[in-house]
């Protein structure tokens, strides 16, 4: 059974060189002719055996199985989570690239929760190393030859930013070591040290890539070429003189032009003929070619293609295709099933919509870590129906909209603002989440304010020696605040359960105060006693609660002093009444 080559996924954040990376491995400038230099598409290129022999040179003394590798190149590390194959990740390794200089960024700690999330084994490219001061530099040349040559000076500015990465990643869980001090594979993650601006290290990596594929991947990249084909949707796009045209990874099997094949969508699996296939030559990129693709008649995996069908009605990014007989093929359940979203929900929660079905998945996973209910979900832009399904909602934690990567209609975001609907929105699933978070934990706070000042709060106090103001009318006394909070109007009792007057009034220094909360120190001015014969000085006293108010006191987030004195003020009160606050 011959092997097939392995899929590679570039990703990390944004300006740390992954497009940069592949152009130079490649030999081309897709970069330059991208908008704003920014990668705006999913790409793939194959890279052949024989190309990486030639660049590695005398780093590689053996022959390889492999037949090469086939790049996926992203706008983001979010398109790393549509790209889905076999339940899992398309990718079967993946390079991480990360700047010298910067270190980790949020979308490089986003990327690794994301390859730990689909169990992809990955590489560091530490990028940029060309930057380092003093650094002198070889065109093409590999990184552990090019260590040796740079002055001590240079090598210990190149050390310490090297440690420092490591220790970054370290806090993430992640143990990394320079790929060729590495003893055991499977206990570290390699990183390899280079520079895409000169090709410096570009051999290191290509190695490092093959070496590990050819060692731990070979079993699940024997390939059976007589087998249906099965791939994964990159990007529906128009072609000038074509049409609507399907970018495609396939990573199984054969495809074959006037092969019925079933595309997955939002619904059922759609069924159509492949009327032609597309295939970029080696080295080039299927998102935007140098040189014209070939038409081709048939295509084994693993390959990026592109391909033109009768029909695609509701084809999204992200879904399945598969090679079938017809439409009544029993293959067409197992796709639909793939092509299932799979996402617990509960009669209560919130909506979270994403770009494409994967991406909506790692939201849902993010989601759920941090014990957040989703009660509806969707791919595609937020729309006037959505915002009007989630107005409908009672509860404000739960008329929220949580948006990846979509787009929102100046229409919707109108009607959103009429019926309070609100909406977060982000291009990092964990910056969104955190957004959101932060505001539920704000709403909570605010709720539970409103809440304490509704009704009387457990409240503990201690009259200080020495601080007795005034003795009556109103008695005017120092105290401390030992638990809860004290506030003017709120009526006092002693550890034995008798009255112990009415707060008139708090200050401190010269200010009056609405509150006084645990720890402060504050002179109050007290209603219907006289101190020395009602309140003493070293007297604690509680301040006096309801029975009703004891039920609604199990909804507020109590701390461990405010609820011991709760029970305290229990058990005061029961002393006269047994079954008081039940």
């Amino acid at each position: 059974m011959a092997i097939r080559q392995p899929i590679v996924s570039v990703l990390g954040h944004v300006d740390h060189g992954k497009t940069k990376l592949l152009d130079r491995i490649r030999g081309t400038s897709v970069q330059s002719r991208e908008a704003g230099l920014i990668t705006q598409h999913i790409g793939a290129t194959e890279v052949p055996i024989d190309h990486i022999y030639k660049v590695c040179g005398n780093l590689i003394r053996k022959k390889f199985d492999i037949p090469g590798l086939l790049f996926i190149d992203t706008p983001g590390h979010h398109s790393f989570m549509t790209l889905r194959a076999r339940g899992g990740s398309l990718a079967d390794i993946a390079v991480l690239v990360i700047d010298i200089r910067e270190g980790l960024k949020p979308q490089t700690i986003e990327s690794i929760r994301i390859l730990r999330q689909y169990k992809t084994p990955f590489v560091i490219a530490m990028n940029k190393i060309d930057t380092i001061q003093g650094w002198s530099s070889v065109d093409g040349r590999p990184f552990i030859i090019s260590e040796k040559q740079q002055q001590d000076h240079t090598k210990a500015v190149f050390d310490e930013k090297l440690y420092t990465i490591i220790a970054q990643l370290s806090e993430e869980g992640v143990y990394a070591d320079r790929y060729d001090r590495i003893e055991d594979f499977t206990k570290a993650i390699a990183l390899v040290p280079l520079s895409a601006k000169e090709g410096e290290g570009i051999p290191d990596l290509l190695l490092v890539l093959i070496g590990l594929a050819q060692r731990f991947l070979e079993s699940q990249l024997k390939r059976d070429d007589s087998g249906p084909g099965k791939g994964t949707i990159l990007e529906i796009k128009e072609e000038k003189g074509i049409g609507s045209t399907i970018d495609l990874i396939l990573y199984s099997g054969t495809l074959k032009r006037g092969d019925t094949v079933a595309l997955g969508t939002r619904d059922s699996p759609h069924v159509t003929k492949v009327k032609a296939i597309l295939k970029p030559k080696p080295l080039d990129e299927i998102m935007d070619p140098k040189n014209r693709f070939d038409s081709v008649k048939e295509v084994t995996a693993a390959a990026g293609v592109k391909i033109a069908c009768q029909s695609m009605d509701g084809v999204v990014s992200g879904a399945p295709l598969m090679v079938v007989s017809g439409p009544k093929d029993p293959s067409i359940k197992k796709l639909t099933e793939e092509s299932a979203i799979r996402i617990d929900t509960q009669d209560n929660g919130l909506m979270i919509k994403a770009d494409a079905i994967g991406s909506l998945e790692a939201l849902a996973y993010e989601a759920k870590g941090m014990d957040i209910p989703i009660r509806k979900y969707g791919v595609g832009d937020i729309s006037r129906r959505d915002i009007m399904e989630v107005a409908a909602h009672n509860d404000e934690v739960n008329r929220i909209i949580l948006g990846f990567n979509v787009g929102l209609s100046k229409e919707a975001e109108s009607v959103a603002e009429a019926h309070n609907v609100r909406i977060f929105s982000d291009q990092v699933v964990y910056h969104l989440i955190e957004e959101y978070v932060l505001w539920r934990d704000d709403l909570k706070k605010k709720s539970d304010t409103d809440k304490r000042s509704e009704f009387s709060f457990p409240g503990k106090l201690m009259l200080l020696p020495n601080c007795t103001f005034r003795v009556s009318k109103p008695a005017i006394v120092g105290v401390r605040i030992l638990s809860g909070r004290l506030r003017p109007g709120q009526r006092l009792i002693s550890r034995d359960g008798r009255e112990a007057g009415r707060v008139r009034s708090l200050r401190s220094g010269e200010e009056v105060i609405k509150e006084a909360v645990q720890g402060d120190e504050v002179a109050v001015a007290i209603d219907e006693v006289t101190a020395g014969r009602q309140i003493n000085e070293g007297d604690v006293l509680y301040v006096d609660m309801i029975a009703s108010s004891i039920k609604e006191m199990g909804g507020l987030d109590l701390d461990a002093d405010e609820r011991m004195t709760l029970e305290e003020i229990i058990a005061i009160k029961r002393k006269a009444e047994p079954f008081w606050g039940m």
